[in-house]
């Protein structure tokens, strides 16, 4: 009744074969959120800076001309703190009564290693004041 089953070679070698496939997956994803995550988070990191920066000078008083020297000044320093590129246009102006802050670059983060895959990431944003300070 009982029948001896013989392993075949067909099947020997499949799990460390299946763990070296999960490991490179692994390698590739942490690879790829290592240069990722932080080229994200200073970009968010600027935002708010600008976003910042934008408010405190509508917040303070004197000449429309120094305002916006101030808020060019604040962005400047928060894009030398956040890594942004020096070729990024960063436009500061002010529109009526309003001032924003505009500023675009685009960044290349390697996902693959040995530059198989290079994302270039893409920056843009504006930021005018908003809240208490114009209702």
């Amino acid at each position: 009744m009982s029948k001896v089953m013989k392993n075949q070679k067909s099947e020997y070698g499949g799990a460390g074969v299946k763990l070296a496939i999960i490991l490179v997956v692994l390698f590739l994803v942490a690879h790829a959120g290592y240069n990722y995550i932080p080229v994200a988070y200073e970009s968010e990191n600027f935002k708010q800076e600008m976003q910042t920066a934008v408010v405190q000078g509508v917040a303070l008083p004197g000449a429309n001309i120094t305002v916006v020297d101030s808020v060019k000044n604040r962005v400047l320093k928060a894009a030398a703190n956040n890594n942004v590129p020096s070729n990024a246009l960063i436009e500061v102006k002010q529109i009526n009564s309003v001032v924003q802050a505009h500023v675009k670059y685009t960044k290349q983060i390697e996902i693959l290693p040995f530059g198989l895959y290079v994302y270039n990431y893409q920056f843009e944003n504006t930021a005018t004041p908003t809240g208490f300070l114009f209702k």
